[in-house]
């Protein structure tokens, strides 16, 4: 007698388990086509692309082409100031202090790269090394700075372009090695 109830209720458990099962597998299929394969060493190639088509604009004292890798609503911090979205960067700092150099340039440059899609996100490590251009009218000097930065940024991969969301940079004096 026992085995009449036992025997519709474990038929019931089976098929109950069996439905849930199967709606798991179902999901999870529609989430595996749903995704894309990303081929994230060639995304990381595209992001380190960007950064150094940035470096290389500053490298060359000018800023074109640089709105075009940042989002409209980019922002900007460095040492430890904000300086507003990208547009008001450029505007108000980066290029008008770009005319009072004679150079720019980044060496011992490394760069680390992780990508979360849509997002990447950068660590650059570098020294760069200013000459300054001599303005007498100023009282400026020519002369030298060359300091050790580093540099965090995010981007964001919108139409299939990385874009830069957000960067902070920060720079320090070259620490002298003692003996």
């Amino acid at each position: 007698m026992k085995i009449k109830f036992l025997l519709p209720a474990l038929l019931a458990f089976l098929l109950i388990t069996s439905c849930i099962t199967g709606q798991g597998e179902k999901a999870q299929k529609e989430e595996q086509v749903a995704t894309p394969e990303v081929d994230i060493e060639a995304e990381k190639e595209q992001v380190k692309q960007v950064m150094k088509s940035y470096k290389d604009a500053i490298q060359n004292l000018t800023t074109e082409g640089t709105l075009e890798l940042f989002t409209k609503e980019a922002t900007v911090f460095e040492s430890g100031g904000s300086e507003g979205t990208f547009a008001n960067y450029l505007e108000h700092h980066l290029e008008p202090e770009l005319h009072h150099f004679n150079s720019f340039t980044f060496s011992d440059y490394n760069i680390d790269v992780v990508v979360e899609m849509p997002y990447a996100f950068t660590t650059e490590t570098y020294i760069y090394t200013i000459d300054i251009k001599e303005n007498k009218e100023k009282g400026i000097a020519p002369r030298i700075i060359k300091k050790k930065g580093v540099a965090t940024t995010d981007l964001k991969k919108t139409d299939g372009k990385w874009k830069i969301t957000k960067t902070h940079s920060s720079s320090r004096n070259i620490r002298k090695p003692s003996h």
